[in-house]
């Protein structure tokens, strides 16, 4: 909360100005938390007597909360400093300003009353109280239905659950089901759930009761997913934005652009096309009207492009995989009717064009010919990051990961295919030409020969090699794009760990950290995994994921966002370490879980994909399907499927069940009674059709999969990396050896080191202790990665160290030039500085720097930004920096990125910006820092609470100085 805020609400306690609904504070209040998706469903209603109150019932797990406003403009913790562990029946003091989560830790599902008083204005309290539970009265959701089925599902722990479906009526054109679970849900509410099939959607008959209710309880969730309104407390005040659009889940109610590109590619575009496009329009922008707009932006002068959504460092450019919006784009376009497929092909040219252009200029490293940012959808930093990670931003943003360069390489493909359908030829070759080269470079760089996988990411700038961390969306995304060649796919998928639940999302594990993306699976890539092994005709890992994704919908009762990976749990609960339990979010009818539970049936089981013009039919039914999910049968079927406004009804003909392993292949496809081929087009279809595939010989395919297993509550070296080490010292001796002193940063015993410089391997298997290398340069910078001796897994690399410390100067040296003045050191910043730079129009410059050698050199920023969170926001520096010789010619320049930075009471340390690249030879040259933009410049951000909003774009921060180090 600002100073301002608590003025007010001093002010309006001191003059007793009478409370409204709102109370004493003036605004609404709520507990937010893990427990309801950090979104505002627990409003604190005001009691009198400045005491607030709610009281929810939560479930097991331990929760992180806050006290906040609908936008976030009050935000209170106990600590501004530090996490709080949460005792019921205590009071504590809150601090109401931003700052670190507090935790309840919640054994068995309870209500829970939250007080918060404010009747001293300088010092809220706050208390927890659990309450006594309420009596329920049992119900059988089965009583009285005509057919039952009970499915046993064995857990980690060697018992098991059990999940009865039932339907009412068998007959019925569209059936209501009842599905029960023994096992303890995620969150509070019955045991069991009933469902119909909703009107509009396909439905499944298989002669298996559980399979077709299943599917019939995904496209509920569909529909429940599909709204006509959104809310975000982050934007438009909380008060909701009217959009036919998909919100992302029970706990998410608005609409971003990783969640829903991978939905609608997995399974919803062909059954609500109309929605997924008002879905996929939502998540694209112009610029913000007026706006002055830097020479340098690239694309129309509207700036349509697609949003990346808040988040780590300030959004864009730290993270890039906005551009997995084409994935969604292309189903889209593919199921949408000629006459709405039209406009919409036209905008996505323009806003994919933008955004990839401009993507170029902000993010395309041309010495590896990858793009920068953070790994997809894995933007938890400290989860799937190094733990040093998160006081240097700068240095994911200039990391490379497998995942969003794949997401680059759609965006270029299917731009190029529309640039050639709207006679743009030109645009189309270049960008053809930019997918070419970056697939190359993909397999090129990101490809380990040794792991037989790719790598999910390449360490940062000083390093830049590619890390041993493996993630199953990256590899399964290689492999569905074909960027992986086949014998690369085979590799993959014989090579990825799977769990017994499973294969998680990241390999391996990270120590001390709880289950969400570390330690976890996710549905979505899951059905990714599948796509991957039915192009491959892996038919053992196709089978894992048909497991995973089917176990997971039937006990929990809903396509869940995430479960832990070795017990295949919602909530892991471990009392011990209390600070590990996860997921640590989870939310019901997650939208792309969805999305992967309808693609999964209609395209993998029964073999329907959309292609342009047309459709395929290739089922990948498993022996191992056949035989357990339709032994009772001969023959399945998927009625009222819609596609281009005509239905289609599929029915798969099956040959007799076999105990052998492989999978089917297609002997024959009919379209009405007439054989066809395997790819059908639109204007072969009637108003009602008939598609039959006869399924014949059995194929051994491929049956490779690497499966381990350990204790959940264990952080075994099986399945966990080490900690990263760290170089405790770094010096050079006698001008030339490097002693680099090795600390083990807290491993075990058969714990070895690896050392990098530059990127390359230099040395194996060494100790922790002092290592010198004869070999080192002034432009030699270094990292070391641990490595377990016993199963291999390594950990993420140190921060790097170079030996030039390089040419600092600071802000008060006469050479800098800048729009605004220096201000002096302070207690939180203990160091002059320009402050709050960086406004369209500001100057900086720093003229007569001297470089005495010819070579290659790296300029960097030294600044601090506090617009907001690390984890947060639109509002990450991202400006244009020049260094130009005596004459005035550009001898460099580029984007450099500042993004947030984490804030101490005292002594926050300085960071510094992406490093500018320049071969420059003897002279003097001048810096000039000015204006690009950042996602704060969009008008979609327009109603955003926090800095970059509703007041104004913010692309601000405090300069020290700048940095200068030779490279090699």
């Amino acid at each position: 909360m600002t100073n301002k805020s608590r003025w007010i609400i001093a002010a309006l306690l001191a003059c007793g100005t009478a409370a409204g609904a709102q109370g004493p504070v003036g605004k609404d209040l709520f507990i937010r938390g893990a427990f309801n998706g950090w979104g505002t469903d627990n409003a604190m209603v005001y009691k009198g007597k400045g005491v607030y109150e709610a009281d929810i019932l939560i479930s097991p797990g331990n929760h992180a909360f806050k006290v906040g406003s609908k936008d976030w403009s009050a935000e209170w913790v106990i600590d501004p400093n530090a996490s709080v562990k949460v005792a019921t029946d205590t009071d504590y003091r809150m601090d109401t300003s931003a700052g670190p989560e507090d935790y309840l830790f919640v054994k068995t599902t309870a209500p829970y009353k939250f007080s918060v008083d404010v009747s001293d204005p300088k010092a809220p309290k706050l208390r927890v109280t659990r309450l006594p539970n309420p009596a329920v009265a049992a119900i059988n959701p089965h009583k009285g239905h005509q057919q039952q089925t009970a499915v046993a599902y064995p857990t980690f722990d060697g018992k098991q659950e059990t999940v009865r479906f039932s339907v009412q009526d068998a007959a019925a054109p569209l059936r209501t089901y009842a599905q029960s679970t023994t096992m303890q849900l995620r969150d509070p509410g019955p045991q069991y759930a009933v469902y119909s099939e909703p009107e509009g959607l396909p439905v499944s008959r298989t002669g298996n009761l559980a399979f077709d209710a299943l599917f019939a309880l995904a496209a509920t969730e569909m529909r429940q997913d599909s709204v006509s309104e959104i809310k975000d407390g982050n934007y438009n005040g909380g008060a909701a934005i009217p959009c036919e659009c998909f919100e992302t889940g029970e706990k998410w109610h608005y609409v971003w652009t990783r969640d829903l590109s991978y939905a609608v590619d997995l399974g919803l575009a062909m059954l609500d096309p109309a929605r997924t496009r008002n879905s996929l329009d939502f998540k694209l922008s112009a610029f913000r009207k007026g706006l002055a707009r830097a020479q340098q932006v690239a694309g129309s002068a509207d700036g349509l492009q697609v949003i990346q959504d808040t988040g780590s460092g300030g959004s864009w450019p730290v993270s890039t995989d906005r551009v997995t919006w084409a994935f969604g784009a292309e189903e889209a376009l593919k199921s949408l009717p000629a006459a709405e497929r039209k406009p919409f092909a036209a905008r996505a040219l323009k806003a994919l064009s933008n955004t990839i252009e401009n993507d170029r200029i902000a993010a395309f490293d041309k010495a590896s010919g990858l793009y920068t940012g953070e790994q997809s959808f894995l933007d938890w930093r400290d989860q799937s990051y190094a733990a040093w990670i998160v006081n240097d931003l700068s240095s994911m943003a200039s990391s490379k990961s497998l995942s969003t360069n794949v997401g680059h390489y759609k965006a270029l493909t299917l731009a190029a295919s529309l640039a050639a359908e709207h006679g743009d030829d030109a645009r189309a070759r270049k960008y053809k030409g930019w997918a070419r080269e970056l697939k190359s470079a993909i397999n090129a760089r990101l490809w380990l020969p040794g792991a037989g996988m790719y790598s999910s990411l390449s360490a940062g700038h000083f390093d830049g090699a590619p890390m041993h961390k493996f993630d199953w969306l990256g590899q399964s995304l290689a492999i569905v794009t074909g960027i992986a060649d086949g014998a690369k796919a085979r590799s993959i998928l014989a090579r990825y760990p799977h769990g017994p639940m499973g294969a998680p999302v990241i390999y391996p594990q990270q120590q001390g950290m709880p289950v969400y993306h570390n330690r976890a699976m996710w549905p979505f890539v899951t059905a990714y995994g599948l796509k991957a092994a039915a192009m491959a005709g892996n038919a053992s890992v196709a089978d894992a994921a048909y497991d995973t994704l089917m176990r997971g919908a039937a006990v929990n009762l809903s396509n869940m966002e995430n479960l832990e990976w070795l017990s295949g749990q919602p909530l892991l609960l471990d009392e011990a370490n209390p600070s590990l339990i996860g997921p640590v979010i989870n939310s019901r009818r997650q939208l792309w879980s969805v999305g992967a539970y309808l693609g999964m049936v209609v395209e993998n089981v029964f073999g329907v994909s959309m292609e342009p013009g047309g459709i395929r039919v290739q089922p990948f039914i498993t022996a191992k399907l056949r035989r357990e999910a339709f032994g009772k049968t001969d023959a399945i079927a998927l009625h009222g499927l819609r596609l281009h406004g005509k239905q289609v009804d599929v029915r798969v003909e099956l040959p007799p069940a076999s105990a052998a392993g492989g999978y089917y292949e297609v002997a024959k496809v009919t379209l009405n009674g007439a054989q066809v081929s395997q790819q059908i087009r639109l204007d072969q279809l009637k108003a009602a059709n008939t598609i039959t595939v006869t399924l014949g010989a059995l194929r051994a395919g491929e049956s490779a999969i690497h499966r381990v297993s350990a204790d959940p509550y264990a952080e075994s070296p099986a399945v966990f990396g080490p900690r990263e080490p760290v170089i405790s010292s770094l010096a050079a001796a006698n001008g030339q050896a490097v002693a680099i002193d090795i600390g083990a940063g807290g491993n075990p015993s058969g714990t070895v080191y690896n050392v990098y410089r530059d990127g390359k391997l230099v040395a194996a298997g060494l100790a922790a202790g002092t290592w010198r290398d004869p070999g080192a340069t002034k432009g030699s910078c270094y990292a070391v990665e641990a490595q377990f001796e016993k199963s291999g897994n390594r950990s993420h690399h140190s921060a790097p160290r170079c030996v030039d410390g390089g040419l600092h100067i600071p802000v008060t040296d006469a050479r800098v030039k800048a729009s605004l003045g220096v201000q002096g050191q302070n207690a939180r910043f203990a160091a002059p500085h320009i402050k709050g730079w960086g406004k369209p129009g500001d100057r900086f410059a720093v003229d007569g720097i001297k470089v005495d050698s010819a070579g290659r050199y790296r300029v960097q920023v030294q600044y601090h930004n506090a617009a907001n969170q690390i984890n947060l926001g639109i509002s990450g520096g991202v400006k244009w920096l020049a260094v130009k010789d005596a004459a005035g010619r550009i001898a460099a320049q580029g984007v450099v990125q500042l993004p947030h930075a984490r804030v101490e009471k005292e002594n926050t340390p300085l960071v510094y910006s992406t490093p500018l690249e320049a071969r420059l030879k003897a002279g003097t040259y001048r810096l000039e820092l000015s204006d690009f933009y950042n996602m704060s410049y969009l008008e979609s951000n327009s109603t955003f609470s926090a800095a970059g909003g509703v007041e104004g774009p913010s692309n601000v921060f405090d300069i020290y100085g700048i940095r200068i180090l030779k490279s090699n």
